[in-house]
């Protein structure tokens, strides 16, 4: 078994914490958090989206026992991994911010890389209110 960081956490809230950093990573494109939290999202991330470049019925269960939103695995099998689909890993990246105002803790984005989010119909359509 690799070394993992342990981060402060019991094993189970550990493992909740990574996997919402890694759903909202594929939800957004890109995260604000703490340099060590990112290197292990990084990890689990990169996993899955090696699982979604598969793209069989297998690797969608498995991305499934990981993330939790169904819309998620769907948006990372059928937009995020074919934009993968020649490269071999480094599907991340980690740009330092500096230190936390309140703590100190050294801060960085980790966004994926030549990936820019799809804008719903929704986002688009703006309509002022009457006066």
């Amino acid at each position: 078994m690799a070394n993992l960081r342990k981060l402060g956490r019991r094993t189970d809230h550990r493992t909740a914490m990574l996997r919402n950093l890694v759903q909202s990573l594929f939800e957004n494109g890109k995260i604000e958090t703490t340099v060590t939290r990112a290197k292990e999202a990084r990890r689990e991330a990169e996993k899955m989206i090696t699982l979604g470049k598969k793209g069989d019925l297998s690797a969608r269960r498995e991305a499934l026992k990981y993330i939790y939103k169904t819309d998620v695995v769907h948006t990372l099998f059928e937009e995020i991994a074919p934009i993968y689909a020649d490269r071999q890993g480094g599907y991340t990246r980690i740009l330092k911010l500096g230190p936390r105002r309140g703590d100190g803790s050294e801060m960085c984005i980790l966004e994926l890389v030549d990936y820019t989010k799809k804008e719903s119909s929704e986002e688009k359509e703006t309509v002022k209110a009457d006066k």
